[in-house]
């Protein structure tokens, strides 16, 4: 590890050197520029690289972008500024969970991988891309010191055999010891991407694997090590963080499985003339409707083990099936396939929208561990007895059956708009209704494309398999939830002249599910209503920039949903053009919440749970930073929590887990268009 940190070290002094005398292409997008292209120095305008595009479960493509960095480059190397409200564990790559509501996703059905979310790959943030060379983005930032190193490498890799056929890889590895003793996260993941777009025949598929292991350390014992380390060593103010002792020391989670999407389709259409020019035509192919299939297929595992039984008896109040120690399993796998018809947007003129009816059949299976010692007669000594009536089989299957549809307008310049529904007819999905919808509108005023967007959803829904039936060594439940019902409707404005976006959002939630003051889940069959707005806005004069995000959140039942008030992330900086060929971004940013009772950690579940001992916010965590681009080259050097102990220590994500104390961290990203 230190050979290749003395490696970038090289390398970024090197680059320093060159921006000197380098000579490069400018940039076509510059931040702090209002999202305008840039001037070039040169006559001939940059090409651009190519497009990339994600897909949902009914094959729909949804634009995205080629560069997966931006600027701002440094943020991503901060493990609270997930979200501009983010209760964590404190590790990059560790544990989390954003705290503005309506960015939540709802529990999935292995819940275990929900606290990895950040930092998992997602089925709807897979890329295909279609690139004119093949194209390699490699990434590589680190941090820390030899007991705390922060390691992080990223690679992406997209070619084209031909205008149809395209394919893709990635890999994310991640390794951090952390600032705290027992809190180091080793992320493995990869995956492929292949697709092929033929006049009558589609495909596209991609295979994730993901493979995480955090280290669990129940938090630090006393918060005076982080608040006032004098008054526990005699007046020493200072202390190693790798010094402040832990709850748990030999414990560790671990999350690994894959998901295969293969999506199909057949296009059935004729072909027609379109005019290449005055004088020449050609025939091109036009589909009508689109016959389509997909196959999911995932499985998950999660494994939690734990050796010192001390620490455990203070720890956890329960032991089912062993009093000395905890290894335990708990995997899922999941089948789906989906068939569709769908009848194209825009193959004649009055064909102004799209029309897609669909079923989908979904099989999983839940194995868990086996009970095989609470009904042994006397029960063992240090065993806790089973709750009464509870009995939890450690193999469940469903077979779920939904039907739907969709109605979607994405072509034009003034109004586009999309309304699903779907239906569940068998299984634990019986009688589910979920619909949502959205409608853009676009008009033109002083020059510029205002954007106002309204979104909505109802939901009807049941809960989770595992959310009903588990079974572990310090956890139990056999519940017979209702389903949740979910009213939500919101938007967005956006002013391009103003550099504004203002969003918000109502919900109201009855029979929400979560998990309570004893990490088990409970529900609360009362209405509960949660508003947000959220206020964006870029200021810029010449080189001097300021971004700011404002959210306001409220919650009529903070004792069951607790939230922050208001949340904010601010950046101000400059960024200009030091030489031809070199971009700079200097600043501080800064995330900052209100205190509010903020949600603890349950490591044997790797659950978030409410807790009603301590408030945590009301501090800011700043960081400072120099981003440059030369040519296809991006770094960064930054010191994060630059503000530590300025005004105060209470810089807690969640009881007893503190976040990282102030670090120097550094980056690259370089963009090997081969």
């Amino acid at each position: 590890m230190m050979k290749t940190r003395t490696g970038v070290y090289y390398i970024l002094s090197l680059m320093l050197l060159l921006c000197v005398s380098g000579r490069a292409q400018t940039p076509s997008f510059m931040p702090g520029a209002g999202g305008k292209s840039a001037k070039s120095d040169t006559t001939k305008a940059a090409r651009k690289p190519g497009s990339a595009w994600t897909i949902d479960r009914l094959g729909a493509h949804y634009e995205s972008i080629v560069d997966t960095i931006p600027h701002n480059y440094q943020k991503q190397a901060v493990p609270s500024m997930v979200a501009d409200a983010y209760a964590t564990t404190g590790n990059l790559g560790a544990e989390g969970q954003t705290q503005l509501f309506f960015d939540r996703k709802p529990t999935s059905d292995f819940f275990f991988n929900d606290a990895l979310r950040a930092w998992m790959p997602q089925q709807e943030e897979t890329k295909f891309y279609n690139v004119y060379t093949p194209m390699t983005l490699l990434s590589y930032n680190f941090g820390g010191n030899k007991k705390s190193n922060q390691d992080r490498l990223r690679a992406i890799f997209a070619g084209n055999v031909n205008r149809r056929i395209g394919v893709g890889a990635n890999l994310d590895y991640l390794y951090s010891k952390g600032s705290y003793e027992y809190q180091a996260v080793k992320d493995f993941n990869f995956g492929f991407t292949a697709y092929y777009k033929g006049d009558r025949y589609g495909i596209e598929a991609f295979y994730n694997h993901y493979n995480m292991t955090n280290k669990e350390n129940g938090g630090i014992t006393n918060d005076l090590y982080i608040l006032d380390p004098a008054e526990l060593q005699g007046g020493v103010k200072k202390i190693d963080p790798k010094n402040i002792p832990t709850r748990l020391s030999a414990a560790h989670s671990r999350v690994w499985g894959q998901q295969l999407f293969i999506n199909q389709s057949f296009n059935f259409g004729f072909w027609r003339d379109e005019a290449v020019n005055d004088t020449l035509t050609r025939e091109v192919y036009q589909p009508v409707t689109k016959l389509l299939w997909n196959l999911e297929f995932s499985n998950a595992r999660h494994r939690f083990i734990n050796t010192n039984q001390s620490q455990a008896s203070d720890f956890w109040e329960n032991f089912y099936l062993n009093a000395e120690k905890t290894d335990e399993k708990t995997r899922q796998w999941r089948v789906s396939n989906t068939f569709g018809i769908e009848l194209l947007e825009g193959f004649q003129k009055w064909a102004k929208f799209g029309l897609t009816a669909y079923a989908r059949y979904d099989m999983l299976q839940f194995n868990q561990v086996a009970d095989s010692v609470t009904m042994l007669d006397p029960l063992p000594a240090g065993l806790t007895p089973l709750p009464e009536g509870i009995n939890v089989s450690p193999v469940g299957r469903q077979n779920l059956l939904w039907v739907g549809g969709r109605l979607a307008k994405r072509q034009g310049s003034i109004l586009t708009y999309a309304a699903d529904a779907r239906f569940g007819l068998l299984g634990d999905v019986i009688g589910d209704v979920e619909v949502k919808g959205d409608v853009t509108t676009r008009f033109k005023l002083f020059s510029d494309t205002v954007v106002i967007t309204a979104r909505g959803h109802f939901r009807n829904v049941a809960q989770p398999y595992l959310m009903q039936h588990y079974i572990s060594n310090h956890f139990v439940w056999d519940n017979d939830f209702s389903k949740t019902r979910s009213l939500r409707v919101g938007g967005d404005l956006t002013i391009p002249w103003t550099k504004t976006r203002i969003s918000i959002g109502f919900e109201n939630l009855q029979n929400y599910v979560g998990m309570g003051l004893d990490a088990r889940p409970f529900q609360d069959s009362d209405n509960i209503q949660i508003f947000s707005a959220t206020l964006e806005q870029r200021l810029k004069f010449g080189i001097w920039n300021w971004d700011n995000t404002i959210t306001y959140q409220t919650t009529s039942k903070a004792e069951t949903l607790p939230l922050p008030t208001l949340s904010l992330y601010s950046n101000m900086y400059l960024y200009f053009k030091a030489f031809k060929d070199l971009y700079v971004q200097v600043g501080i940013d800064c995330s900052y919440y209100t205190s509010y009772y903020a949600p603890t950690y349950q490591p044997a579940t790797m659950s978030f749970h409410l807790q009603d001992e301590m408030k945590i916010g009301n501090y800011p965590f700043a960081n400072v930073y120099v981003t440059c681009k030369l040519k296809k080259t991006r770094f960064f050097l930054m010191m994060s929590h630059v503000n530590q102990g300025w005004i105060s220590n209470n810089y807690f994500s969640m009881p007893h887990y503190p976040l990282n104390p102030r670090r120097f961290q550094l980056g690259i990203s370089v963009d090997f268009a081969n």
